[in-house]
């Protein structure tokens, strides 16, 4: 089995529909998926509804999460998307999402760059508007050679001059709510430093205390020797480890299918969720 547990839409950041990510995950030779949107579960009917015959999809959120004032995302598997409390939750991060943005694009043009809001909301159309489709808009005008080289301190890093914060769930907050809607946890791409700073292997230990679930290792933004220190914290902790390709269509360069996730591990989790279940495709 060939299995892949961290993409994205066009319901968030991603560039493909929900239902031309599920047709590309078959033709990709995945065998199962998971729609992983920033903070929402908007992609999740389009995609059941166009499910090939022969992929599965896990539904999920990548939940953006601040701890000690560092970001961090969690993402989130097979939970009850209706569970009240957690659905609230993400809610309120969506919901300042615009005004975040909107932040972002005003130190932008305080910095010289001709960027608008209306170019933003374009490139974002109906997704949950993000860094990334500032960043797009960075390269349409040529600031930028692509979206990744518009994540720099000079720019939109955690660390970045145009950098605004958002609503953002406590990490241990997030990991109790997604368990009490039957969820499971992985802390996604925890060493990515290229993305800015990470919380410590203590911060790791405490939320595995908490009741995180797994951790994600083989991601683009490790290299070999952070997988394999994440490989040994997880031993140490007693932590799952996963395998994604963080997929974001034309948005980035990683590929469905880059990095994948055992199936003994993918079984483990599909084992520990109550709130929602891996859905079969049967041809859309």
């Amino acid at each position: 089995m060939r299995i892949d547990l961290h993409t994205h839409s066009t319901a968030s950041d991603g560039t493909d529909t929900p239902a031309e990510l599920v047709h590309g995950a078959a033709a990709a030779g995945l065998d199962v998926v998971a729609l992983t949107d920033h903070d929402t579960v908007g992609g999740h009917a389009d995609a059941r509804a166009a499910l090939p015959a022969g992929l599965t999809l896990v539904t999920g959120a990548e939940l953006s999460c601040r701890l000690d004032g560092v970001s961090l995302h969690m993402l989130a598997y097979l939970f009850d998307p209706d569970e009240p409390e957690l659905a609230r939750e993400r809610e309120l991060v969506r919901d300042d999402r615009v005004p975040r943005a909107q932040g972002m694009v005003a130190k932008l043009r305080e910095l010289g760059v001709p960027v608008t809001w209306e170019q933003v909301a374009r490139i974002a159309g109906d997704g949950a508007v993000g860094r990334p489709h500032i960043a797009t808009a960075l390269v349409e005008l040529g600031v930028v050679g692509s979206v990744s080289d518009a994540f720099t301190s000079e720019w939109l890093a955690n660390d970045g001059r145009a950098y605004v914060e958002k609503h953002e769930f406590d990490p241990f907050d997030a990991i109790r709510l997604v368990k009490a809607a039957g969820g499971v946890t992985v802390f996604a791409h925890p060493l990515a430093v290229k993305r800015g700073s990470c919380v410590p292997e203590s911060a790791i230990a405490e939320l595995a205390a908490a009741g995180l679930d797994g951790i994600e290792v083989d991601h683009m933004d490790h290299d070999e020797p952070t997988r394999a220190r994440l490989r040994g914290l997880a031993a140490d902790l007693g932590l799952l480890t996963t395998g994604s390709s963080d997929y974001h269509g034309s948005r980035k360069t990683c590929r469905l299918g880059e990095y994948t996730t055992d199936p003994e591990i993918y079984g483990e989790i599909v084992r520990r969720a109550t709130g929602a279940f891996p859905v079969p495709g049967t041809g859309g």
